[in-house]
């Protein structure tokens, strides 16, 4: 892989959500490793700069480590497919789909994948009456969260009927139609996607083993409190399951590039659930994108350098045709 071939890079870093810290460390050890390898790397932070800066300064492409709204939404790629400026991930409507978890969960649906019931609360639906209907449907413990963010953020754990609305109050701090979801009980994991459409395949599982089950925003990025197997110690016809429906959610959406979906095994029966499916993963120090690759024999270096290599437009620009 000629790292010149690439021309002059973005690593697109920071930007406006609420994940913007976690932004510039994936983004930052992104940046490195591509420089590393020889690459025409720059950081470029969206939220500090115009867009239409990529092109008059001339990037050829752009690495995209932008986590939650305005950078894995659709509406950055929205963007570099006008100014016509390959990127990684996924495209347009593959991000948008994505990052709306409730219409992620109707489209795994639709296709026969098996996700958590769920049900969303509207902002003129925060009151007792509701609040009572979604426990008798969903049971307890239940999650809710803001449908639109990630990195745990707003997400709650319900053990109790008067939790609930305390946790619908966080969540309505950062969008005002909340997801509620069945808590699988059980072990969580996560697999890794690379590649698109028939040649995209799964990077091994890993397995989480947070304290006390809580992989919340503290623990995922700056404790060492949480364990990860990977290889993940699952029997191997439940990781074979699991990376079969990972494919088929991945496929469903229509992503590219690489992703990384998380999914529930509950306890009772070994079952997988799909929760979501993250376009634009965490490359941080404690990112499970980077663990899984090395584990396959791909070190981070190598991994940035083939996510660049798969930066493309969902309509790249087409030849003109002389009279």
């Amino acid at each position: 892989m000629n790292a010149q071939s690439f021309g002059k890079v973005a690593v697109l870093m920071g930007g406006m959500s609420a994940e913007r810290e976690i932004s510039l460390l994936s983004g930052t050890g992104v940046l490195q490793a591509l420089r590393s390898k020889g690459v025409d790397a720059h950081s470029f932070d969206p939220s500090e700069r115009e867009l239409s800066a990529l092109k008059t300064e001339g990037f050829n492409r752009c690495f995209i480590a932008l986590h939650g709204r305005f950078g894995e939404d659709g509406t950055l790629q929205g963007a570099l497919e006008l100014l016509g400026i390959p990127y990684t991930g996924s495209g347009v409507m593959a991000s948008s789909m994505a990052m709306d978890k409730v219409m992620t969960k109707r489209l795994w649906a639709a296709d026969g994948l098996p996700t958590p019931r769920y049900c969303t609360l509207g902002p003129a639906q925060h009151d007792d009456g509701h609040l009572q209907q979604v426990i008798a449907n969903l049971g307890l413990p239940l999650i809710v969260k803001p449908p639109h963010e990630g990195s745990s953020i707003g997400i709650t754990k319900v053990t109790e009927a008067g939790q609930l609305a305390s946790a619908v109050a966080l969540g309505a701090q950062y969008e005002p139609e909340l997801l509620c979801e069945e808590f699988i009980v059980g072990e969580e994991v996560t697999c890794p996607v690379i590649g698109s459409g028939a040649s995209a395949k799964t990077l091994p599982v890993v397995r989480i083993q947070a304290p006390d089950g809580a992989y919340d925003y503290q623990n995922k990025y700056f404790t060492d409190a949480v364990s990860y197997l990977c290889p993940s110690g699952l029997p191997a016809t439940e990781e074979a399951e699991i990376a079969r429906i990972v494919l088929a959610a991945y496929r469903s959406l229509g992503c590219r590039g690489w992703g990384r979906a998380d999914v529930m095994i509950r306890a009772s029966d070994r079952k997988p659930f799909l929760l979501e499916m993250n376009t634009s993963p965490g490359m941080t120090g404690h990112s499970l994108v980077p663990m899984s690759a090395r584990a396959a024999g791909t070190s981070y270096e190598d991994l940035c350098l083939q996510i660049l290599a798969l930066a493309a437009l969902d309509n790249p620009p087409r030849a003109r045709s002389t009279p």
